[in-house]
């Protein structure tokens, strides 16, 4: 086997979820997009600005890095 520098690449099969909205929140989220498209010139779908909406409350939650952390030390 050759030694390379980059490893193999991870998963990136998308997995598809469905889940049921209140009509608030889709109202706001149909908002958002709209906001979205006025801020940068570029109109984007609810569903294709959810994923990277989620991944930011993720990356931005410090209490749920350190409580990810402890479950990896942990072995959970």
């Amino acid at each position: 086997m050759t030694d390379l520098k980059l490893g193999q690449l991870p998963d990136r099969t998308p997995v598809k979820i469905s889940v049921s909205l209140p009509p608030e929140l889709h109202r706001s989220l149909q908002d958002y997009a709209r906001c979205y498209a006025a801020a940068y010139g570029r109109e984007e779908t609810v569903t294709e600005l959810i994923p990277h909406m989620l991944a930011a409350f993720l990356a931005g939650d410090r209490g749920f890095a350190k409580a990810r952390e402890a479950l990896r030390e942990s072995g959970k």
